[in-house]
C-alpha cells in the first residue's frame, strides 16, 4: 500500500519527511535486538539496545544523515565448545532509527548487556513573524520597491 501522506497542496516543502517516513517503514520489523527509547529530562532521550553477549567491538553506531544505524556482529569464537541449547541469540543484526533535524547524539555506552545511546533534541524556539501588506508601487519615484511584503532598499 503506496499512501502519499504530504500530497495535500497545503503541506509545501515536506518531501522530506516523506522520505523519513519510507524510510522508516522500511527498517527491520524483526524485534531484534529488543530496545527500549525513555526521555531523561526536557531535552534528553536515550536508545537502550538489549545486546547480550555482544562486546564494544561486536558493535558499531553510525549517523547516516538523519538515520542512526545500529550495527552487531558477533565473532565465531565457538572452537571446542558443545552447546546442549542454544537459546542466547548470537546473529548479526542492523537496527536503525531516524532522527528529526537538529537531534544530536551525545555518547553510548555498553553495560550489563544492555547498549545505551543518549541523545538531545533542540528547544525549538517560537517563531513568529508578521508579514506587513503593502500597495503596489504606482509612481515611477525612487521609493523604496516592495516584493511581497519584504522591503529592499535601492
Amino acid at each position: 500500500m503506496n499512501t502519499r501522506v504530504f500530497t495535500s497542496p497545503l503541506f509545501l516543502g515536506f518531501d522530506h519527511l516523506e522520505q523519513m517516513l519510507e524510510r522508516a517503514t522500511k527498517t527491520s520489523s524483526d524485534g531484534y535486538p529488543p530496545y527500549n527509547i525513555e526521555q531523561t529530562g526536557p531535552t534528553g532521550l536515550r536508545i537502550s539496545l538489549a545486546v547480550a553477549g555482544f562486546t564494544m567491538d561486536d558493535l558499531q553506531i553510525t549517523q547516516e544523515d538523519n538515520q542512526l544505524v545500529i550495527r552487531g556482529r558477533q565473532t565465531d569464537d565457538l572452537a571446542g565448545r558443545v552447546f546442549l541449547h542454544r537459546g542466547i541469540a548470537a546473529r548479526q543484526f542492523q537496527r536503525a532509527f531516524v532522527m528529526a533535524e537538529g537531534i544530536e547524539v551525545r555518547g553510548a555506552w555498553l553495560d550489563n548487556g544492555l547498549l545505551h545511546i543518549d541523545l538531545a533534541k533542540p528547544m525549538p524556539e517560537p517563531k513568529v513573524r508578521t508579514i506587513e501588506i503593502t500597495k503596489p508601487n504606482l509612481g515611477g519615484d525612487r521609493a523604496p520597491s516592495r516584493l511581497h511584503g519584504l522591503t529592499t532598499e535601492d
